[in-house]
């Protein structure tokens, strides 16, 4: 349900505690902690694990609280920082140190201002992150880096309030459709939030509203209807860097009341929006611009960045909403999307999975360049003979440019000849070998990668940064860091250099 890479090459991935055992044993035999969770039972299950992303080996992790439907980030140090769940965990930090190979999560319980179940979080230019929303929760908070004990502030945010649809009346009888709303930093320093079918800029230190955006049309876009979006890729010139977000997908703003079954007995599968939409964040005047349309409508989908530049879209189904057994028809076939192409040309469907990812499914790019794909439970608990069962399969999907024919074009990046320590706006080197023939700069690009903590279809803190250059030679490019916290905030990335469009396997740099 939960994942982050870090920067050790592990990806950690965690679920419910509250909901029954797992599939595996939390080790060694007898290892059975009473659980808080379950009336402290005695819990031999394992609901987290770290998993080495280039041998497929894996160990438990304990995990005590409950984190279902959290959030997270990395911090500038490289621990993985998860927050809020529901439950006894709806308030706790929970911190994996990337440090220790054998760490457990440590919980500090009540820590957080509000309760923050199905929120999110975006790192700032500082290391420390604003947690925004949650159900019922119309405010956000920062999370200082590197420490799990602060004093924490809440600030209040009517704008969440304001994009929710109401409750119904009686139990569980929530519609929303603006949780884990969509966060991304722009390059002044202001945090862009979209949430169901509007979008604010506002400035997290003050909690004053710099901007109200254009209401987006169509539906809606955040869980449950469960659209994508992501900050496109961050060109670094020395003159304003722009910013645009593109959002798509996502479903009717009556397509989950339709179909859940605490509302209605005659459910409705709604069909998926196809539409796309693109906005300049750091135009004061910009509008949403209509983008082609996918080709064809997804919801509960990932929207993953490759390090040339271009996207994939995978994971999701083309009818329905997030939640329990509320979807049908999985969409299969990944699609490339290049936003740089001519209007009509920006999306290309690749081969299709046979394992349908549903709902509590994750994607995410690792460094040798394939997307990393897992997950998929539309159950409250285990069900391995359903039409779309609990899902216990990992899956690696190579995007086109790992093609074998494009194999002696990619470029070598031996990390031993390579910076790996860059200071904002400061020259660094990368050793690189080119085996595609005479190398044109132009034919050139260095992207960093900042590796997003992913669940329910948004990659939170995920962005892609194009480097300037300042010399590139057969062995050797001199590349220009990014300028500052406020473009790339201080913590690991992964770097690649792409030659014509076909990237190395990414080694991991630190920025500050």
């Amino acid at each position: 349900m939960q994942f982050q890479l870090m920067p050790n090459n592990k990806a950690v991935w965690f679920d419910t505690t509250s909901l029954g055992p797992s599939a595996r044993e939390l080790g060694p035999p007898g290892n059975c902690p009473k659980s808080p969770e379950m009336n402290f039972k005695p819990d031999c299950f394992a609901h987290a694990i770290a998993y080495d992303v280039e041998t497929a080996q894996s160990r438990t992790i304990y995990l005590d609280g409950e984190p279902w439907c959290s959030s997270g980030h990395l911090w500038p140090n490289g621990d993985l920082v998860a927050t809020g769940g529901t439950r006894g965990g709806v308030r706790s930090v929970r911190v994996l140190s990337m440090a220790d190979p054998k760490a457990n999560f440590v919980e500090k319980k009540n820590i957080l201002a509000d309760k923050r179940w199905y929120s999110s979080n975006q790192v700032l230019e500082d290391g420390s992150a604003v947690v925004v929303g949650g159900r019922s929760s119309f405010s956000y908070e920062i999370v200082p880096p590197n420490k799990p004990d602060f004093h924490p502030k809440k600030f209040n945010l009517p704008f969440l309030q304001e994009t929710t649809v109401p409750k119904r009346p009686g139990p569980g009888m929530y519609i929303e459709n603006n949780l884990y709303p969509f966060l991304f930093l722009i390059p002044d320093g202001n945090v862009f939030l979209f949430a169901n079918d509007r979008a604010i800029l506002f400035n997290a230190q003050t909690g004053v509203v710099v901007r109200q955006f254009p209401k987006l049309p169509g539906g809606a876009r955040n869980y449950p209807a469960s659209g994508m979006a992501a900050l496109l890729p961050l060109t670094i010139t020395p003159d304003n860097i722009q910013a645009e977000v593109v959002v798509c997908g996502g479903n009717s703003q009556d397509a989950y009341p339709s179909v859940d079954s605490k509302h209605t007995k005659n459910r409705v599968f709604t069909p998926a929006l196809r539409d796309c939409h693109r906005i300049l964040a750091t135009n004061p005047t910009s509008t949403w611009v209509k983008e082609q349309d996918m080709p064809s409508g997804r919801c509960m989908g990932d929207l993953v960045h490759l390090p040339n530049g271009n996207l994939i879209m995978i994971n999701g189904a083309h009818k329905g909403v997030a939640g329990w057994e509320n979807a049908m028809d999985p969409n299969l076939t990944p699609v490339l999307y290049t936003p740089n192409k001519p209007m009509g040309q920006r999306f290309k469907e690749m081969v299709p999975t046979t394992i349908a990812r549903m709902y509590h499914s994750v994607a995410a790019l690792i460094p040798d360049g394939k997307i990393l794909v897992a997950g998929s439970n539309p159950h409250s608990k285990y069900l391995l003979k359903a039409e779309y069962p609990t899902e216990l399969r990992v899956e690696k999907f190579s995007p086109p440019y790992l093609d074998p024919a494009l194999a002696a074009q990619r470029p070598v990046v031996p990390p031993e000849t390579s910076d790996k320590v860059l200071k904002y706006g400061k020259d660094f080197k990368i050793g690189v070998k080119f085996q595609g023939g005479k190398v044109n700069p132009p034919d050139v690009k260095v992207t960093l990668y900042y590796p997003p903590f992913t669940t329910h279809g948004f990659s939170m803190n995920q962005r892609l940064l194009i480097l300037p250059l300042k010399t590139v030679a057969n062995d050797l490019i001199t590349a220009v860091a990014p300028p500052s916290g406020k473009v790339a905030p201080p913590g690991y990335y992964i770097l690649f250099v792409n030659f014509r469009g076909i990237p190395s396997k990414g080694i991991w740099v630190h920025v500050d």
